[in-house]
């Protein structure tokens, strides 16, 4: 029997792909058509060229928001192998590094000593994950401390985000997973409810705690199995959200 995750993801796919194929022949004859105003002679033609420049935009922005939702409807179907939770964040922390530096966060790894390993899709979880850490690095505008806490709990093991940013108050968390809801201006409102999603999928939960000028606290659950266990560090004293 055919799962129907499976079925939705490849409709999802075949509309998507349609789409993305239309959406990339209007782009192309909007970059053909700015081409043709490049040297604006007079007000009306640089109002065209304003007007083809916007339009290229949206375009680009509804390609975001067709890849956005063909993630959000795909986040069910998994190709899961054990995996090393502590590779992984490592692995993200290295790519976030440059970018979080320029904006002033400090970003900090702490794993227990037996951290088990986890069946993943590593690609899916992979991103889910950084998705929070991207938000999370958004929410210091100001610069601040980003924290990732790996620990064993009894057949579970947990992953704590944990930001010291502006924080977020009862009503924002009460849309917080809701797809399509954003606060933010280029912001598709999928990212989030995505990053549930598979989570969920893979049999696992994705909390959050958040207080107005405190910060916000992620914690991501996910069945633990037998494997080889992580590296210990020495948690931080203390966390915001705690």
């Amino acid at each position: 029997m055919t799962d129907p995750a499976d079925d939705i993801a490849a409709h999802a796919g075949g509309f998507i792909h349609d789409v993305k194929n239309r959406l990339g022949t209007l782009s192309l004859n909007l970059q053909l058509l700015a081409e043709d105003f490049s040297d604006p002679q007079n007000p009306r033609e640089r109002k065209a060229l304003d007007r083809v420049n916007r339009l290229h935009g949206e375009c680009q922005k509804l390609a975001d928001l067709a890849n956005a939702f063909l993630r959000f409807a795909r986040a069910g179907v998994l190709r899961r192998t054990p995996t090393d939770l502590g590779a992984v964040v490592t692995r993200l922390i290295d790519f976030l590094t440059p970018t979080a530096r320029a904006a002033g966060v400090e970003l900090a790894w702490y794993a227990d000593a037996d951290l088990p390993t986890v069946d993943l899709d590593r690609d899916q979880f992979e991103q889910a994950l950084l998705n929070l850490l991207l938000n999370a690095e958004q929410a210091m505008p100001d610069g601040g401390t980003l924290t990732l806490i790996g620990r064993a709990d009894g057949d579970a093991v947990c992953l704590d985000v944990i930001d010291t940013g502006c924080g977020m108050d009862a009503d924002v968390l009460a849309d917080l997973f809701r797809p399509f809801h954003t606060t933010k201006k280029t912001g598709t409102g999928l990212g989030l409810p995505t990053a549930r999603q598979v989570i969920v999928a893979h049999g696992g939960t994705l909390d959050v705690q958040s207080e107005p000028g405190r910060g916000t606290k992620f914690t991501i659950r996910l069945p633990a199995r037998p494997g080889p266990r992580g590296q210990p560090s020495r948690p931080p004293e203390e966390s915001p959200c705690s």
